[in-house]
């Protein structure tokens, strides 16, 4: 693989099939970065909660979000790899990301030395302890009942059970003691993470963050409910803010 390769990494867009107009102004903005960097990035990583709430059935997807399968489709095209890494809002993920789009999908973390440097890249909600609200969610669409219970379901019931298990609040603000502590759990793991990385990013808590210490960077991409934090890694390693 070629060195000085671009990297653009984002997480947590939370696109939802039954929008409001912010809904519908943050899919907008998030269908303008996509085209920004189709003809830039050779990587493009989702740190995932790229989707409010995903389900694939054998037969059947979400109508709603053909926009933003047909921009990522078109970006792979291109030449770019397009990384998923599962978050705790979408994580059922089955075969048409990666039959249909061509697109790697990881359940837990993605690892790999890219730029010569070892970069570890994972949405971060399994370092937290304190949302357990999403932990339960999680654990109970993990289970092979329940998704087969969903699978039998109608599409359109299982979506309307699903809008009410995965509700996205619209005011997360980093002041908040909930996402403070959220913030101090991953810190102390990034910390960690750093002995054997030279980059670490997290998301989850919607907060964009960039930390420089001896052992090397450590990132929150933030989210796009509060702005449209993004990183770009090249020859150096950055946190921005996309403006239309």
């Amino acid at each position: 693989m070629k060195d000085n390769l671009n990297i653009y990494i984002a997480s947590d867009f939370h696109l939802k099939f039954h929008e409001n107009e912010d809904d519908k102004e943050r899919r907008f903005r998030v269908l303008a970065f996509l085209d920004s960097i189709k003809d830039d990035a050779d990587i493009l990583i989702l740190n995932g909660d790229i989707f409010d709430l995903w389900y694939v059935w054998k037969q059947v997807i979400i109508k709603k979000y053909f926009d933003i399968y047909k921009k990522l489709a078109d970006i792979r095209e291109k030449g770019c790899r397009i990384i998923y890494i599962a978050g705790n809002h979408d994580f059922m993920f089955r075969d048409f990301l990666t039959d249909s789009i061509g697109i790697e999908v990881y359940s837990d973390f993605f690892n790999e030395t890219i730029n010569n440097k070892k970069i570890f890249v994972a949405h971060g909600d399994q370092f937290t302890g304190n949302d357990i609200r999403y932990r339960f969610f999680r654990g109970l669409m993990d289970s092979k009942f329940i998704m087969r219970f969903f699978e039998l379901m109608h599409p359109d019931l299982a979506l309307k059970l699903g809008i009410k298990m995965s509700r996205t609040s619209r005011n997360r603000t980093k002041n908040s003691p909930k996402y403070k502590a959220m913030g101090i759990e991953m810190d102390a793991k990034a910390t960690k993470l750093l002995k054997e990385n030279d980059i670490v990013i997290f998301a989850h808590s919607h907060v964009p963050k960039k930390v420089e210490s001896k052992d090397g960077l450590y990132f929150n991409s933030g989210g796009w409910l509060l702005s449209g934090s993004y990183i770009k890694i090249k020859t150096k390693a950055e946190l921005l803010q996309f403006e239309i």
